[in-house]
């Protein structure tokens, strides 16, 4: 069981290159040059050569007024072009055609010509959207919630960091404070980053979390009866310090997005509170976990907590390894 359960944890890791071009959501920005004139971005992720098969479909009103300009980049597919819409955007319908049928979710962000943003979050379910020009402070809190939520829950190397404190903690209130602390680290360099106050290249802070993952697992790994590593007396130190780190990377998501004009601290709090709903979700889904597998298997404690750590070590290595190679090449 135990070694079933490590297993799937590599399994995990090692599949999640090809499946996030899957999950990853597309992305599409409108940006009003001139009064019903936009320049039009539509980013679809990508495999290779090979797309995912989304397609934008605007009002019968628009017209383009250039070609769209495609390239492959970064495992995504980009489009370039710009468009007349003579009855403007506002109050008409802009669909992605093929969304109904995927996995993955469309980010669309208008940047109206008065200096205004609108950011909407299309899905399955919902594969259309109508402008308004306008977002309601319940709309923006509700699309970068929901944006916060989803960005954690989809971060395997995130979730997996905080699984490893969880089993190198013991006491419930010392996983409080550690969990904690994770949180007020990368709020700190969230917000900063969000707000240009703060920056650091984002391939090598992608790198150096999964070194955060490893370096917690093989604490795990080293854990002894009868003897307390700094990192199991203090777990919060560690948490806060990589959490300083997490925070960059889960800024990078933000950055893409874009903060609307107007509403940027409440869209950066829901962002951010999204996050630790994701978090507090997953943390509350593993110790519900947890506890049925010890009712149900009696499996001793340190060995399971031990081959849990081999897992997790082995996914965080996987993925430096990789991120290392990707910024150096």
């Amino acid at each position: 069981m135990t070694r079933l359960l490590a297993l799937l944890l590599i399994i995990l890791a090692l599949v999640r290159p090809a499946a996030a071009h899957e999950l990853r959501p597309a992305y599409l920005e409108l940006a009003e040059v001139a009064p019903g004139h936009f320049n039009v971005l539509w980013k679809v992720p990508a495999a290779g050569d090979r797309r995912l098969g989304l397609y934008l479909r605007l009002p019968a009103s628009c017209n383009n007024i250039t070609e769209p300009a495609s390239a492959i980049e970064n495992n995504a597919y980009f489009e370039r072009w710009q468009v007349s819409c003579d009855e403007g955007l506002k109050g008409q319908t802009i669909t992605i055609d093929g969304l109904r049928s995927t996995l993955t979710d469309v980010l669309a962000r208008i940047t109206w010509a008065d200096g205004s943003v609108e950011v909407e979050r299309l899905t399955p379910e919902q594969p259309s959207l109508t402008p308004k020009g306008a977002q309601t402070v319940w709309e923006v809190a509700r699309t970068y919630f929901m944006l916060g939520v989803e960005h954690i829950l989809g971060g395997i190397d995130h979730l997996l960091f905080v699984l490893a404190l969880m089993l190198l903690i013991r006491d419930p209130w010392m996983l409080v404070k550690t969990v904690t602390a994770f949180t007020l680290a990368h709020s700190v360099t969230l917000t900063g980053a969000a707000l240009g106050y703060l920056s650091l290249p984002q391939a090598p802070v992608e790198a150096v979390i999964a070194l955060s993952i490893a370096f917690v697992a093989r604490e795990l790994i080293l854990m002894k009866p009868g003897e307390r590593r700094l990192s199991e007396a203090y777990p919060w130190i560690v948490a806060f310090s990589f959490g300083l780190l997490h925070g960059f990377g889960f800024a990078g998501a933000l950055k893409e997005i874009g903060l609307p004009r107007g509403d940027v601290p409440l869209a950066l709090f829901t962002f951010n509170l999204g996050v630790e709903a994701g978090q507090l979700v997953f943390v509350a889904a593993m110790l519900i976990l947890y506890r049925a597998a010890m009712t149900m298997t009696q499996l001793p404690l340190p060995p399971l907590r031990t081959t849990m750590a081999y897992g997790i070590g082995a996914a965080a290595t996987f993925w430096l390894l990789t991120r290392v190679g990707a910024f150096i090449v």
